[in-house]
């Protein structure tokens, strides 16, 4: 059985000419070598196919895979992770993780939020800014937290994104429109524990492995979990497993997020207290990295003695039996079942 690998290569755009931050999100090379090693070491054959270009190229020329395991981000647009996962539908490929609505819908922060509102899970206040006349309608109160919309890997987030003033939040959101080209979400600052739920699984299959939390130290930038917090995160963050009752209200939170939109096989979702200490939904990630040391997913499964090889493992398990569950009727996305 062969299993196709789409990503994007950092090191292909770096040398393309696109600045670290533009590449943020991408994957290194021992990330690919990590994930194919272990594919093979399972016993499938594997063959890299890259991006949503050569994929296509690929596709055009006959190729055909088994099962794809994708983890391509994709580079412009609200639907750039939708990108892979789209083209593979249209082949009647199947591959690994969320369908295009799910990747579309997660990756604009603010219109998760509005869905995770009205599926009653409790997330800050928020609104969106387009341009820079949006600030008049801002009446949150301060300290507020802003980002760009659609970004991932903490791109776009630094100390400065905690927000005390009306004239911080005119200078953050004026760079970040410059910088990004995109909407920035300015929602209620939460000053409470900060953790991420690792998911493994699809619908009432779904379970949360575990949740790590994310510790701040004092030598990093304060408050947050930034950019330059998480690329740097041997210096500046301890991660630490969670099992006291904030924990596992976090886990439940959690898993309300990741079977209410209809995520699939694996990923996170980021939850942090209010000032009441009551968690509240802050991010899903169903794209999660893959990196064996660095990346949060592969970290929580290791801290719960779940190997790396067990977690690629139950990642295509999930795949496949989502895809043979469906052949015969029995697995629907969750906007269907609702």
């Amino acid at each position: 059985m062969t299993i196709g690998l789409t990503y994007d290569l950092r090191d292909d755009y770096l040398a393309a000419g696109f600045s670290e931050d533009q590449t943020a999100e991408f994957d290194r090379e021992d990330t690919i070598q990590a994930i194919e090693q272990t594919l093979q070491d399972l016993g499938y054959e594997t063959d890299r196919i890259g991006n949503i270009k050569h994929l296509t190229g690929r596709l055009a020329a006959g190729d055909r895979w088994d099962m794809v395991l994708n983890i391509a981000e994709g580079f412009r647009g609200f639907g750039r992770e939708a990108q892979v996962p789209a083209l593979l539908d249209a082949y009647e490929i199947p591959y690994t993780f969320s369908d295009p609505l799910v990747l579309c819908l997660t990756l604009h922060k603010a219109m998760t939020k509005t869905v995770v509102r009205d599926l009653g899970i409790p997330t800050p206040d928020f609104l969106v800014v387009e341009r820079m006349s949006d600030l008049e309608m801002i009446d949150l109160p301060f300290p507020l937290f802003a980002k760009p919309v659609a970004e991932g890997t903490s791109k776009g987030v630094t100390a400065a994104s905690k927000i005390l003033s009306e004239n911080q939040l005119t200078s953050v959101c004026a760079k970040s429109l410059i910088a990004y080209k995109q909407p920035v979400l300015v929602e209620a600052f939460l000053p409470g524990r900060e953790f991420t739920v690792g998911i493994l699984g699809t619908g009432k299959e779904a379970t949360a492995i575990g949740v790590m939390e994310v510790i701040v130290l004092d030598n990093a930038e304060p408050d947050v979990y930034s950019y330059q917090n998480k690329e740097r995160c041997e210096e500046f963050v301890e991660y630490r497993l969670a099992n006291d009752a904030m924990a596992e209200k976090a886990k439940e939170i959690a898993l309300a997020v990741w079977r209410g939109i209809g995520c699939r096989d694996a990923g996170r979702v980021d939850i942090r207290a209010d000032a009441d200490g009551i968690p509240n939904f802050m991010e899903v990630n169903p794209l999660a990295g893959l990196h064996p040391q660095h990346s949060d997913l592969p970290i929580i499964a290791n801290m719960v003695g779940l190997t790396y090889k067990s977690l690629l493992e139950a990642i295509l398990d999930s795949a496949f039996a989502r895809i043979q569950g469906s052949e015969h009727g029995e697995v629907l996305p969750a906007y269907v079942r609702r």
